[in-house]
């Protein structure tokens, strides 16, 4: 397939690569259907279910593939991030897994159920003020203080490659799919997916699926250029960052549009997959759905695959 990347950017051998790399080591998760939410929709959806991965969250993945491609001479050092989310809890299990420390920089103000999961995993966790010029001065003093290398949540072309390996694993169990949906804050999943998307099918149309109260990636796509996020307001709080500088010329190239949902429409579908398919999912993996749900695709389609990001839900805090 050609596009008109710059040579040397992310591409999709790297996404063959990780999957051979990372196979042994990440669940191969199912693909689920529900006949009440096709009816819904009023189309097959086909749900590509990481919501089951190891630590919850495709970003796994990522994490996993980027903590193999490291040298032994680069690992022995260790690796370090910012995240108070899934990726911190998949890099510090990713690194464990290698036997390697993982310094995670956290805002002090993180909620506890996910500093217990960053614990539980095997992360040294620091603690920083709850702003991002914090975060990043103290990642920074990590970084010289320990020599670890620092693994971006998804601005990062091994950690693109390992999220791209979901879709290929959808794309391998469910031919002649019209359409595949993924959510997107950084674009990490969305930018992989994209890459595997259009080398395995090049027909099928990619969507990212983001909140409208977090928007920053469809209004970036429209105008051509990043638009940072800024105080962002949704439910789904793993959407809140902004596109980087190598997901976003990915996303531009590749992706044929972003559509937005409420958070009325959110907490709808999280609730119905819950209530219909009993299985749990995050808000951030019920924003595609959403899109499916509510019929916003702008070309309908038959046959939707949809990523299911992630299932870490703090059960005191429920939407409903």
């Amino acid at each position: 397939m050609k596009t008109d990347l710059p040579d040397g950017f992310p591409d999709f051998s790297g996404v063959e690569k990780a999957a051979a790399r990372i196979r042994s080591r990440v669940h191969r998760t199912p693909v689920l259907t529900s006949r009440s939410l096709n009816e819904m929709a009023g189309a097959e959806l086909f749900f590509k279910c990481e919501n089951f991965q190891k630590v919850g969250a495709f970003k796994f993945r990522g994490a996993t593939n980027a903590v193999l491609s490291l040298t032994e001479e680069e690992a022995r050092r260790g690796v370090a991030t910012h995240s108070s989310g899934n990726h911190a809890a998949a890099l510090s299990l990713a690194a464990r897994n290698r036997g390697i420390p993982a310094y995670i920089v956290m805002p002090r103000t993180a909620p506890a159920v996910k500093k217990a999961a960053v614990e539980g995993y095997g992360g040294n966790i620091v603690f920083c003020e709850p702003t991002l010029e914090a975060r990043e001065s103290t990642l920074q003093k990590v970084v010289e203080e320990t020599g670890a290398v620092f693994i971006h949540p998804y601005n990062n072309p091994r950690v693109i490659y390992g999220q791209g390996t979901a879709a290929l694993e959808l794309l391998q169990e469910v031919p002649n799919l019209e359409a595949v949906l993924a959510p997107v804050g950084g674009g990490g999943l969305l930018s992989g997916t994209a890459l595997t998307v259009r080398a395995v099918s090049p027909e099928t149309r990619v969507y990212g699926a983001e909140p409208a109260g977090a928007d920053d990636a469809y209004r970036s796509l429209h105008a051509g250029l990043i638009i940072p996020s800024v105080h962002p307001r949704t439910i789904a709080d793993g959407l809140l960052t902004s596109l980087g500088s190598l997901t976003f010329p990915i996303i531009r190239e590749l992706v044929n549009d972003i559509i937005t949902v409420d958070d009325e429409e959110i907490v709808r579908a999280m609730r119905r997959v819950w209530e219909r398919m009993k299985i749990i999912i995050e808000p951030s993996s019920a924003v595609p759905v959403a899109v499916a749900l509510e019929k916003k695709l702008p070309v309908p389609a038959r046959r939707i695959g949809i990523i299911l990001s992630g299932g870490n839900v703090d059960l005191e805090q429920l939407p409903w």
